[in-house]
């Protein structure tokens, strides 16, 4: 027996669901050099404008000065540094919560919260929208794996009627493909009344939601006993990398035990727990980034309205427009592009089939003449796209 890649890739390509890595040769921000051309970019999730900010950058350095620029162990060796330590303190605190815990990415803290709480014999509930990590976490646990109808409460209180064992519900806060946001309130009573508790992974919601950029849980007033376990990432509105996990002490010392994507991987650069730092007081401080931003989604959902183009029930920074056929999805970006526009189009698996789309993300380091110009991109492009009978 042998592997028949080429074949597999040829699917792929036939389907239109090839994917590319764009060369990026300058730093995130709204105007970029990709590939070697000059672009308007309408496809990262550097919601708050941080991750090129001066003063996380001179963070960086003078950490790097005082820190060096390894974490050297895993932290459960000797690679637990002061920084980090004031970040989960400072991450803690931002959240409302006793303790929290950093991770190398989103990934593996999504992966390390699942598998350590719950295994063979107990169950674990998620919505079918969640994010892969998040699916990926439930299928590994060992745990019985089911998955409840789209941000549907009714149909996760009937699968919580049959869980046995200690029952996990696990969410995304903002969902990263739709930019919808989870029925927190709803999903917490059907949970607490059930004795289960409830996971929220808000990678997409630090920043952009709640008054103070505290998230989902901070949007709908909720507190720690509705969201035992909050999961955040720091490579989005943060601006740096890494991500999070905040909750009681028990859960906080429980991870440190038992969850094995913490546990046996060397932790981060110190630097960047200094980056972080700067990044989350600009957070809390600059509330003008969050008025901002939120003007400009106004904006572009106007404007997209205008011209016809199918949208989200989406408030939050991703956009997503409506295609279907991957196809067309691929030609309406390729179109963007050539008037120097880069806006990604977002194909199965990664949304279900027949439900491509051009996913745009805005951030607080754009301007409105920039939304502007999309929209009249959009507009020109899409009326030159072809029925999708055609």
């Amino acid at each position: 027996m042998s592997f028949d890649l080429n074949a597999r890739l040829a699917v792929r390509r036939a389907e239109n669901l090839y994917r590319q890595r764009p060369l990026l040769e300058s730093p995130q921000g709204p105007q970029v050099v990709v590939d070697g051309k000059p672009l308007l970019a309408f496809c990262n999730n550097d919601y708050l404008g941080l991750a090129n900010h001066p003063q996380v950058i001179e963070a960086w350095q003078i950490g790097a000065s005082r820190w060096g620029v390894g974490g050297g162990a895993s932290h459960l060796v000797i690679g637990h540094s002061t920084p980090h330590h004031a970040l989960e303190e400072a991450l803690a605190e931002f959240t409302g919560r006793p303790r929290a815990l950093l991770f190398s990415n989103g990934y593996m803290a999504n992966m390390g919260a699942v598998t350590a709480l719950v295994g063979q014999g107990d169950t674990v509930l998620e919505d079918r929208l969640n994010h892969a990590s998040l699916l990926d976490a439930g299928l590994l646990s060992g745990a019985r794996f089911n998955r409840y109808l789209h941000n549907d409460a009714s149909s996760l209180a009937k699968r919580l009627e049959k869980a046995s064992g200690s029952t996990l519900v696990v969410t995304d806060g903002v969902f990263s493909m739709d930019g919808d946001l989870a029925d927190l309130p709803a999903l917490a009573r059907e949970t607490k009344a059930k004795g289960a508790w409830l996971m929220v992974d808000d990678a997409h919601g630090f920043g952009p939601l709640g008054a103070n950029g505290g998230g989902i849980s901070e949007h709908f007033g909720l507190s720690a006993d509705d969201v035992p376990v909050l999961v955040g990432t720091l490579g989005k509105a943060f601006g740096t990398s890494g991500a999070f996990v905040a909750g009681s002490e028990e859960l906080i010392e429980s991870l440190i035990q038992f969850a094995r994507p913490y546990i046996y991987t060397t932790s981060q650069p110190p630097a960047l727990a200094c980056a972080t730092l700067k990044s989350l007081e600009l957070l809390r401080t600059e509330h003008w980034r969050r008025e901002h931003l939120n003007n400009l989604i106004a904006q572009f959902r106007r404007g997209a309205e205008q011209i016809g183009l199918q949208l989200m029930d989406s408030f939050t920074p991703i956009q997503p427009i409506m295609i279907g056929d991957s196809g067309r999805a691929i030609r309406l970006s390729q179109r963007l592009r050539e008037r120097g526009l880069l806006v990604t189009a977002i194909r199965p698996p990664t949304v279900p089939a027949g439900s491509a789309r051009l996913r745009v993300t805005l951030s607080a380091a754009h301007t409105e003449a920039q939304v502007q110009l999309l929209l009249t991109a959009l507009d020109d492009c899409w009326r030159t796209l072809e029925p999708a009978h055609a």
